[in-house]
């Protein structure tokens, strides 16, 4: 397929997936975490009487410049089955949002979330590509600026890129706009020691994809090593018969590898 072929296909995976997950959970939708007309969230809730309701955010991929909450609940329909709340976060996109905002918004939305679901057992996080990496620097947050710390027990970390330096030259960062300056203070690979101090609590998966492209591969590995070496809980998984598409596309499967995963983090399984 054309590359505008693979990533039409994959925009048609994830709004099927999210189209089931809506037609199975109950939802709230556009729910505001913030005054931003994109500072919003969609809510999938099980149906369960149990006390233990453990909570997983989505943080989307999409290259900060595409892609959206609208097609982001696709990971609810083998969750919400298992008792376990899924939310998918809107953020302001490129070239509406840069990457400070955007990293802004995800943390807002993080406080948010704990602040109208305060009964939840536990807290998780998963994103895919642009998405891991804001959900990195959800990890690497100074709360001390926040009225709560959030304790977030585990984090998937699919496909994303840690190190923002690269991409500075490229395609990617022609909306963004970014300055070195503005990529190193969002690189999560520059960032670790702050993970630990508010993060060491934190299961972290780093996950990539079989058939990622060579440098989305070496900045999982990077990071994995980075994050290992620091002592922190993190291991890594190398998908197999995956893309960097695909990787994320089957979390609407119960029986796929990192679905189950990450049920078995959430005592779930």
């Amino acid at each position: 397929m054309s590359a505008d072929d693979v990533i039409k296909a994959h925009v048609t995976a994830l709004k099927e997936g999210t189209k089931k997950a809506r037609d199975l959970a109950q939802t709230l939708l556009d729910v505001p975490y913030g005054e931003g007309d994109g500072e919003k969230l969609d809510v999938y809730v099980p149906n369960t009487s149990s006390l233990d309701v453990p909570l997983v955010i989505y943080l989307h991929g999409g290259y900060w410049q595409f892609l959206s909450k609208e097609e982001s609940g696709f990971m609810a329909v083998p969750l919400v089955e298992k008792g376990v709340v899924v939310v998918a976060v809107g953020y302001d996109i490129a070239p509406k949002g840069n990457m400070d905002l955007m990293v802004s918004q995800v943390r807002k939305s993080v406080v948010s979330v704990i602040e109208q679901y305060s009964h939840i057992s536990a807290l998780y996080l998963c994103g895919h590509s642009a998405g891991a990496h804001l959900t990195a620097m959800i990890l690497s947050t100074d709360w001390s600026q926040y009225n709560i710390t959030p304790q977030i027990k585990g984090a998937f970390l699919v496909s994303g890129i840690y190190d923002l330096l690269p991409i500075l030259s490229t395609y990617v960062n022609e909306p963004l706009k970014m300055t070195e300056e503005v990529a190193v203070r969002n690189s999560p690979s520059k960032l670790v020691p702050q993970l630990k101090l508010s993060s060491s609590n934190c299961s972290i998966v780093v996950a990539v994809a079989e058939n990622d492209s060579p440098e989305f591969r070496k900045q999982s590995e990077e990071y994995y090593k980075i994050l290992e070496t620091s002592g922190l809980n993190v291991t890594l998984e190398d998908v197999a018969n995956t893309d960097h598409f695909s990787i994320i596309e089957q979390l609407v499967d119960g029986d796929y590898h990192l679905t189950k995963l990450l049920l078995k983090m959430m005592g779930k399984s």
